[in-house]
């Protein structure tokens, strides 16, 4: 059938689309002049509405309006961009209300008729930039919020500072959003200045970290970062946050001994050298250092621990070891704050061995020199009571603190006093803190944070006194009045109280640290940032020896070997400096809502000078106010050579954080670094990472159900260098002014000590990390699994070289041996919250891990510790105990006669059997065997803790599972008039108890053996917590802003089969795991107070 109509070409969609504006412009005018029913138009646009739109076109939420109002949309879909995907949530509220959430963001004006809504663009509005500063409930800034204009996919990110500046249009509404927090909409209403607080959300994931040069949601980390907040550790009665840390995250160890103002040792996910530094770096509000023992844990706002090397790429060479990040304090939004924290009590050994009285002691003699003359003089001297004390324990922290929209600052003053266990020691320590901020301007900001610090440490010659208490005659008095107990003059070691009360060695330290920085913002999502890093430290020490006789004028007996026939003084001066200049440049943006792109780049130039002076004189004075080298006999004089030091490293930076969808995630750092300690062939090396990550609970397939909160797959490849080595090590020197022969003629020359690798490198670490996070059941139940495998290659080892070389040792130390650290952390926490007033949380981490040295690679086998007890070697792990293995007990002279020959000694009826393990029928050295190490498969740590009202409870165990340790001190005897432990001397072998265990006596030459390896697990309370705080309705009406009481206790209690001190056993590579002259650790019982007005 022919159309009766006739239909002319069709316009194209350009002419359509030109034509629209004109229409529209003529139907609204048209029908809003002819037919203005305002009280109708009222009507309708009160009905309500009751709708939900996820992430649907404008299109469809219109349509569903219609279908409820019963009216009727006119308007152009592209020009008012239909297609746009929104999200819109209405429960009975006003059409006009809905409209205007609908449509203001859109920039969509509406225009009600008699026959409808007409909806056309809004008129253009002039952007205009907006700043403003994003915290979280407390105040505290938070970096990483997304800040979008709402209905559009223009926005940024906050800075580090929780800072940002964008640009809107006027009568936009900022949407602003982050993980763990509830999103907030706050329209502009005129204000170019925009501050937010984020409130909780707690059924989300709330987590920042610290990632080196910038921060980013846990969420999003690709990498292994752990964090721990203030609150975990301000109450710990230690001097050093890193105490503080023992058992809180797996993979990191930490441990400790009772010296005051000792640097623990700490090991991220075990050791991966052998001869070069294997510490962490500390980075402390930007500044890199090796120490952080001048820091008030008050003054700590979180701590991050970045244990994988993708994690830590972006700090190359020095993080090898893993890197621990400090932030510390700044001020919140609002009125100023005063602060005063305390923490007091006293500390006492938590363990003592039981040395034998002076009963077992007799006994003991008798059975073992029976014609020796004993004394009789009454005396029962418990040598360690004599030697430790319940010493104090105090610290305390003021501090002011507060913000406005210009400047922000945290001002803070320390003191801790920790007198420590052993008689005349002590240690203070006062510190101060500055951290400020100032925004010149929208674009313009400074920071700064600085801090100094002055320790006074009055040291005890503490090895040699603790040693000889262990093996001191309980029969000889400690002291009468001013005179000794001549213990050396009974055949004994020397009086180990005089040994400590006839020294006096003092040092003072003072430490300078802190930063400068400019921030430049020159257009929206870039920052350009530019540091000055210092940190200077200047230590003096001053050690005197007074001068005494074996004389009756010192001891209640003369003679003996022990004394000082001339007094001394050696004053030894070290000062250290290290500078770096650090700029970088940020770029983060947001593209179509989806691509979350973050871009650094930056170099970093560091220097380090270390100077050392020392001196020493003889016939010094008594009297301190003239302990001067000056005042001594110069004759006496001995000069200390000057000992100069300097470093230096230059690198270039980068990185890339990528999140597509909030699910996809992609981190990849690289860093180029040279340094002047090795060779100029050598000094440059690239160090690359790749971090991937991917959120299963943003996908569909797991959206609808109800077990699952989050679950993330993360897997990582980085590697990192370690040039933790001397500046020197590829320089080989000679020593001048040495004499020799020529032509039958004295002349001086010079001599090669040392033949140095001019081509040694850093060693170089490679790892691989996958990993799941998970978090179910409303949030309750959080946790993770991480498998890592860490190799170092080209690690530090010496290798013999040819005679003809001229090294006295005929070995140099060069890069060879590969070392592996593989193994499994797992993490899992449960936190709930019943009713309104209590809540609770649990926590458990565990870290197995296996160290083994895989290859030398022709290096040679390095022995290390007391004695040479350790050898680290081809298939082992670094510091394997490598001893002889102990068989039993000789127990008459048939037995010695049918066994194998001994080289080192002749045995008696008593003396330990050792295996011939070799075979070859001699014991000797060459038997020795590998026994276990000191680092363990398997160590964890136990927290948790509780709130009900105002009353909170906490608690950290920690604990090592299968390691060995050596009972060194019990092998270190010299004489038979030793005294012994009193299991020991009720135990030993004699003829009428024939042992099979402990022999008759330790002798003098007993060689290292299996007799002395012990089982190094333990599980300790370390932290213990009961507080209150008051209530506010009682504390406001002194004007208190809040009162917390508490009682707190360090390492309460230690669980272990050990027969030692401590199963602590802190050291190097080489060496841990020895206890010789350990110092004991503290339990410490305090009482604390936190005040803000």
């Amino acid at each position: 059938m022919k159309n009766p109509l006739h239909v002319s070409p069709p316009l194209s969609w350009q002419r359509v689309a030109l034509l629209q504006p004109l229409c529209v412009a003529l139907l609204s005018s048209t029908l809003a002049t002819a037919t203005t029913l305002p009280s109708a138009a009222q009507e309708f646009l009160e009905q309500p509405i009751t709708l939900q739109a996820q992430n649907e076109t404008v299109h469809t939420v219109l349509s569903k309006i219609e279908s409820q109002a019963n009216i009727r949309f006119q308007y152009s879909r592209q020009l008012i961009g239909a297609g746009r995907r929104v999200s819109l949530q209405a429960t009975g509220q006003p059409l006009a209300e809905v409209l205007h959430r609908l449509l203001d963001p859109l920039r969509i004006a509406y225009e009600p008729i008699s026959s409808g809504i007409i909806l056309k663009p809004a008129a253009a509005v002039a952007d205009v930039t907006v700043t403003g500063r994003v915290v979280d409930e407390k105040g505290a800034a938070v970096p990483g919020v997304n800040v979008v204009v709402k209905g559009t996919s223009t926005g940024t990110q906050t800075d580090g500072d929780g800072r940002y500046t964008l640009q809107a249009p006027e009568g936009a509404t900022l949407v602003f959003s982050f993980v763990g927090y509830t999103n907030q909409e706050v329209p502009l209403n005129g204000r170019t200045t925009l501050d937010v607080n984020l409130a909780p959300d707690s059924q989300a994931l709330s987590e920042v970290v610290v990632v080196g040069y910038g921060t980013q949601r846990k969420t999003d980390v690709t990498g292994a970062v752990a964090r721990i907040e203030a609150a975990e550790i301000v109450n710990q009665p230690v001097q050093t946050p890193t105490q503080a840390l023992q058992g809180k995250t797996a993979g990191v160890q930490i441990t400790t001994d009772g010296t005051p103002n000792a640097q623990p040792t700490v090991r991220i996910r075990g050791t991966g050298t052998l001869l070069a530094g294997a510490n962490p770096l500390y980075v402390v509000d930007g500044v890199q250092t090796t120490d952080i023992r001048n820091l008030s844990n008050s003054d700590i706002e979180t701590i991050d621990v970045l244990k994988d090397a993708s994690a830590a790429a972006i700090y190359g060479v020095r993080g090898a070891n893993g890197v621990i990040i400090v932030t510390t304090k700044k001020g919140k939004q609002g009125k100023p704050v005063l602060s005063y924290n305390n923490t007091v009590g006293f500390k006492q050994a938590t363990r003592l061995v039981e040395m034998a009285d002076a009963q077992q002691y007799r006994t003991y003699l008798a059975d073992m020199a029976p014609d020796l003359n004993i004394p009789n003089n009454g005396a029962d001297t418990d040598w360690y009571d004599q030697l430790l004390r319940r010493a104090m324990f105090q610290n305390h922290n003021l501090a002011v603190s507060g913000a406005n929209e210009s400047v922000r600052y945290y001002f803070s003053g320390n003191l801790l006093q920790d007198d420590g266990l052993a008689i005349q020691n002590k240690f203070s320590r006062l510190t101060v803190r500055s951290n400020t901020d100032f925004t010149i301007s929208p674009k313009f900001s400074i920071n700064s944070q600085a801090s100094f610090s002055r320790a006074n440490t009055r040291d005890v010659n503490f090895g040699a006194a603790f040693q000889n208490a262990y093996r001191a005659s309980p029969l000889i008095a400690a002291k009468e009045g001013s005179r000794y107990g001549n213990t050396s003059a009974f055949g004994n070691v020397g009086n180990p109280l005089l040994d400590i009360e006839k020294n006096n060695n003092r040092s003072y330290e003072n430490r300078l640290q802190g930063n400068v920085g400019l921030n430049y913002l020159p257009f929206e999502g870039l920052t350009l940032r530019s540091a000055i890093n210092v940190d200077a430290t200047f230590n003096n020490r001053r050690n005197y020896n007074y001068q005494y006789l074996n004389d009756e004028a010192t001891f209640l007996t003369a003679g003996g070997n022990q004394r000082n026939p001339q007094s001394s003084l050696e004053v030894t001066q070290i000062n250290g400096s290290r500078y770096l200049w650090e700029n970088t440049a940020t770029y983060q943006r947001i593209f179509a809502e989806k691509h979350n792109l973050t871009l650094l780049a930056g170099t970093v130039m560091e220097e380090g000078n270390t100077t050392s002076l020392s001196g020493l004189r003889r016939n010094v004075p008594e009297d301190p106010n003239q302990w001067y080298l000056g005042t001594g006999d110069p004759n006496t004089s001995v000069n200390g050579s000057p000992v100069l030091g300097k470093d230096r490293r230059l690198s270039y930076l980068g990185r890339i954080n990528y999140a597509f969808a909030d699910k996809y995630l992609l981190t990849t750092n690289v860093r180029y670094d040279g340094t002047s300690k090795f060779n100029s062939d050598q000094r440059w090396g690239l160090f690359p990472s790749l971090g991937l990550g991917w959120i299963l609970t943003e996908e569909g397939f797991l959206k609808d159900q109800n077990v699952l909160n989050f679950l993330k797959l993360r897997a990582s490849y980085g590697q990192l260098g370690n040039d933790q080595i001397d500046p020197t090590a590829y320089i080989t020197t000679a020593e001048t002014n040495i004499p020799y022969v020529f032509n039958g003629q004295p002349v001086l020359g010079a001599v090669i000590r040392q033949i140095k690798d001019r081509d040694v490198s850093w060693e170089v670490t490679t790892e691989y990390d996958a990993a799941v996070e998970f978090a179910l059941l409303d949030n309750h139940l959080s946790g993770e699994v991480t498998y890592y495998r860490k190799t170092t290659t080209d690690a530090l080892i010496p290798v013999n070289i040819p005679a003809l070389f001229g090294d006295p040792d005929n070995q140099y130390i060069t890069n060879a041996a590969d070392i592996s650290n593989r193994g499994v952390e797992a993490a899992l926490t449960w936190r709930n919250t019943v009713g309104e007033n209590f809540s609770y949380n649990f926590g458990v981490n565990a870290t197995f891990n296996q160290n083994r040295i895989e290859n030398l690679n022709g290096g040679q086998a390095l022995f290390g510790g007391a004695n040479n007890v350790t050898r680290s070697d081809n298939g082992v792990a670094a510091g394997s105990f490598y001893v002889l293995k102990a068989e039993g007990v000789f127990q008459n002279q048939a037995e010695i006669d049918a066994y194998p020959r001994y080289t080192f000694f002749t045995p008696q009826p008593g003396d330990l059997k050792y295996a011939d393990a070799n075979g070859d029928g001699t014991i000797d050295l060459r038997d020795r065997v590998y026994a276990g190490s000191y680092q363990p498969p398997m160590y964890f740590g136990i927290n948790g803790g509780l709130n009900y009202r105002g009353l909170d409870f906490s608690f950290v165990f920690s604990g090592n599972v299968n390691n060995d340790v050596y009972n060194r001190k019990k092998q270190a005897t010299g004489a038979i008039t030793d005294n012994v432990e009193a299991d020991f001397a009720r135990n030993h072998w004699t003829r009428t108890n024939p042992s099979q265990t402990d022999p008759a006596a330790i002798r003098n030459n007993t060689p290292n053996s299996t007799y002395f390896i012990e089982s190094g697990s333990f599980i300790r309370l370390n932290n213990l917590v009961l507080g209150y705080t008051i209530p506010t309705d009682i504390t406001k009406r002194a004007r208190i802003s809040s009162l917390r009481v508490y009682a707190t206790a360090q390492n309460l209690f230690t669980l272990t089969n050990y027969s030692g001190f401590t199963p602590e056993l802190p050291g190097g590579p080489l060496d841990s795991g020895i206890e010789a002259t350990t110092y004991p650790t503290s339990r410490t019982l305090a009482l604390g107070l936190n005040v803000n007005f």
